[in-house]
């Protein structure tokens, strides 16, 4: 990953991620400076495939100051682009495994805008408490070395 732009905080607390996919993202001129100022959240987005397409919802991407009446919907849903194979795979995994498709993080991959999205099951609330429990683990023993 080049140039990380925005992580998703909560995607590795709420879900055991299995695979990562990286997929391009259909962006406004607008859009694309408000990400280059950073002003972009992926904390309570999703993904989901429809009619063969595969969407990114609830991703905010602030308008941009500038943007007059250029500016879109700052919690729009966007299409991201993966080629024909990748979604069939989606969506045998979604379908029969129970699979979620969550954004993890956003970056520049050169010019463009990539997003990594982790396929993974959602955690029990008790997963939860064992992870936190680690990384308490964890860090004591580095204080304490």
């Amino acid at each position: 990953m080049s140039n990380l732009i925005a992580k998703n905080p909560v995607a590795k607390h709420n879900y055991n991620i299995n695979d990562t996919i990286e997929a391009g993202i259909v962006l406004t001129g607008t859009e694309i400076k408000s990400i280059r100022n950073g002003r972009v959240n992926l904390k309570d987005s999703y993904a989901s495939i429809q009619n063969g397409e595969v969407f990114i919802h609830s991703m905010h991407i602030s308008p941009y100051e500038h943007g007059n009446i250029f500016n879109k919907d700052p919690l729009r849903d966007r299409k991201l682009l993966l080629n024909k194979n990748e979604i069939r795979r989606l969506v045998g995994l979604i379908k029969q495994k129970g699979y979620t498709l969550v954004p993890i993080s956003l970056y520049f991959k050169g010019s463009f805008v990539k997003v990594e999205l982790g396929i993974g099951t959602g955690k029990k609330l008790y997963d939860k408490r064992e992870d936190l429990k680690k990384k308490d683990a964890e860090m004591y023993m580095k204080r304490h070395m």
